[in-house]
């Protein structure tokens, strides 16, 4: 069976991607970086702690961490390697694009659908990896995770990517990985797309009746039955 959504590609005047673990296969990369960080400084770490962080900002993942390890956890030492390990994984060209990433983009291309890229991570870390797969030419603009006031799954990052597209939020198409991204897309009015990563769909995502894809090849092929 094709894949369908329950509005046409004709009604979407652009697209708003998340990047990690939606463009770019990076949360394996992340999650194997922090548990390795964790070890470097004789910490205790658990794979749990690192998926409830999927899709959150730096500003709040600190607190996930206190929350699950205790108050006196040195997280600010744990940040530090972290960001020394994740940087040299980037630099290395450690982080490959998803399955269908290219040919959902040259349907964007064909319609001359422009696109934003809504992500938590930090400019100055966002830029470099999608640079590093060719993709930072091929996005529209990025707002990111320090660039607003409220981090994901507060609607601030959605609602700034509209406005950078320059159209209305409810006729964009958020395609999102984590059910805190999903959560922020509904908060800011936009229609919405899960494709699960390494989070499957909360209940709230289920009851709230996201489609959900199982690659960006869906959505290719979505936009495929769309005139230009």
């Amino acid at each position: 069976m094709s894949f369908r959504l329950p509005f046409s590609a004709d009604e979407i005047g652009g697209v708003i991607f998340d990047m990690d673990g939606l463009l770019l296969d990076s949360e394996r990369v992340a999650l194997a970086t922090v548990a390795a960080a964790a070890a470097e400084l004789g910490l205790t770490w658990r794979a749990e702690v690192g998926l409830a962080m999927v899709g959150l900002n730096s500003k709040d993942g600190p607190a996930v961490i206190r929350r699950h390890l205790g108050d006196d956890y040195p997280v600010a030492a744990l940040y530090e390697v972290f960001g020394r390990r994740y940087e040299a994984a980037i630099a290395a060209g450690r982080i490959p694009l998803k399955g269908g990433v290219g040919e959902l983009f040259d349907q964007l291309d064909r319609l001359a659908l422009g696109r934003v890229v809504a992500t938590s991570t930090r400019r100055s870390r966002a830029e470099p990896k999608l640079a590093a797969v060719g993709l930072l030419a091929r996005v529209h603009g990025m707002v990111c995770g320090d660039e607003v006031s409220r981090g994901k799954p507060a609607p601030d990052i959605f609602l700034a990517a509209a406005a950078r597209l320059g159209v209305p939020v409810a006729n964009c198409l958020v395609l999102e990985d984590s059910n805190a991204g999903v959560r922020g897309a509904l908060a800011a009015g936009a229609r919405v797309v899960m494709v699960p990563d390494l989070l499957q769909p909360a209940d709230d995502v289920h009851a709230a009746g996201v489609p959900l894809a199982t690659s960006l090849h869906d959505l290719a092929g979505f936009f495929a039955g769309a005139t230009s």
